[in-house]
């Protein structure tokens, strides 16, 4: 189940970034009392209770034609666009503004459910004149204080109320998701559109669970697929792919809701320190991933050219030791058709269960080869294992003490366990439990 975003927007210096930063629990947003000084829009994770979602704050939206401006104003259309919830935020100490009626005739445009937030109400007397904001035509308005944390309890019972419900269409159990993260431009819609042009096996468009998304189905092979389209990239335009940082928040989406993901490269312009964030997320939640060096027909092609490039990529991505990396050009299709089978291991390989019985002479085979170490006088004894969960394959590894587990040594298994068992495109995961 995807998380669900929440957009706190309103004019220049009524509180979005204090009130970010309380939500979140850390100084992510420059806090300063300039109007205009958050200009891009930021996103972070929050949670209330039992709810984790996304939450993005924006510059504040300013009527008017300098570029700086219009910028600020079409970031912040971008985070409601993608928003599920939004906070609209007002300054309590200056009450209504024709800017704060201009920003509701916006989001009344929007069709998003709006919660109505006013700050630095930090005096019981100022909230006695919270009355008049209902004028704006937002039903209740919660008074609230980024500065000193009161009322926000109240406010996201609110939006936490608002939340969509999960009303993905259902699939068949073997059928994989798969999605397509990666910097603007390096190639993700023109890849899409090429697998399903070449194989023109489109079975059916069903609504995602994002509001202005379409997943793809795909049949190829005897295989069900839906290709996940990342926040309708294929639509949007300019605007969306010259945003550098939008991608993150489309990419964490993605994510959420696949088995395999694919981590597109351009061969052309070489690795960047953003794929390697990129590819950061997918690995911490525990999808599998296959590297996918796109544009391959823009450069030296040859076998020795690709081993060096492989190389390269290996050096940047070491965490990511376990992924396949796959050379195509998803404009010419030159050696297109590798990519589904490398989609259809990667799947199997994440859904993989060892049975505990042969886990377990893999294990002490290793421990035959390398003895557990000793620390502090005392030797870590790995007495079983077994397997817990799939996607990702996890494993509990019991042990006489956790403590003496050394992550060299833990690595030291996996790479045993990979060896016996291969799991190509998936990372595995093995945590140390004193036996009971």
């Amino acid at each position: 189940m995807r998380k669900s975003v929440v957009a706190i927007v309103g004019r220049p210096n009524v509180g979005k970034s204090t009130i970010f930063n309380r939500l979140v629990g850390e100084r992510i947003s420059i806090v300063e009392d300039v109007p205009g000084v958050t200009r891009d829009r930021i996103y972070a994770q929050a949670e209330w209770l039992t709810s984790t979602f996304n939450l993005i704050d924006t510059g504040g939206i300013e009527i008017g034609d300098e570029p700086l401006l219009v910028k600020m104003r079409q970031q912040a259309e971008i985070a409601i666009d993608e928003a599920d919830v939004i906070i609209f935020l007002l300054n309590g100490r200056e009450g209504i503004t024709a800017a704060d009626e201009e920003v509701a005739k916006m989001l009344f445009k929007s069709n998003k459910p709006v919660v109505l937030a006013v700050n630095k109400m930090d005096n019981p007397e100022m909230r006695e004149e919270i009355y008049e904001y209902y004028s704006l035509g937002f039903g209740e308005p919660y008074p609230i204080s980024g500065s000193h944390g009161l009322g926000l309890g109240d406010m996201l019972d609110a939006v936490v109320s608002k939340f969509p419900t999960d009303d993905t269409e259902e699939v068949e159990e073997d059928t994989i998701y798969f999605s397509l993260i990666g910097r603007p431009n390096v190639g993700k819609s023109s890849l899409v559109n090429s697998l399903l042009n070449e194989e023109r096996v489109i079975v059916s468009e069903i609504e995602g669970t994002t509001r202005d998304a379409i997943d793809t189905r795909l049949r190829k092979d005897d295989q069900d697929f839906v290709i996940i389209d990342t926040a309708g990239m294929r639509k949007r335009g300019k605007v969306y792919e010259s945003t550098e940082k939008y991608s993150v928040l489309r990419a964490l989406k993605a994510i959420e809701r696949s088995d395999v993901v694919l981590v597109l490269i351009d061969a052309e312009t070489g690795i960047r320190e953003q794929d390697k964030k990129i590819a950061g997320y997918a690995h911490d939640a525990g999808r599998a991933i296959i590297i996918v060096v796109n544009k391959w027909d823009t450069v030296e092609s040859d076998e020795k050219a690709m081993k060096q490039f492989e190389t390269k990529v290996r050096s940047h991505f070491q965490f990511l030791d376990y992924a396949p990396v796959v050379f195509l050009s998803a404009k010419t299709k030159k050696r297109i058709h590798t990519l589904i089978p490398a989609i259809k291991v990667a799947s199997e390989n994440h859904a993989k269960r060892i049975k505990t019985n042969v886990l377990n002479d893999v294990i002490m085979d290793a421990l035959a080869v390398n003895p557990t170490p000793t620390v502090k006088g005392r030797r870590l004894k790995v007495l079983y294992a077994t397997q817990v969960s799939v996607k990702p394959p996890s494993f509990a590894v019991f042990v006489n003490d956790p403590d003496l587990m050394h992550f060299s040594y833990a690595r030291f298994l996996e790479n045993k366990i990979r060896e016996a068992f291969g799991f190509v495109g998936t990372p595995i995961k093995i945590f140390p439990r004193r036996r009971q």
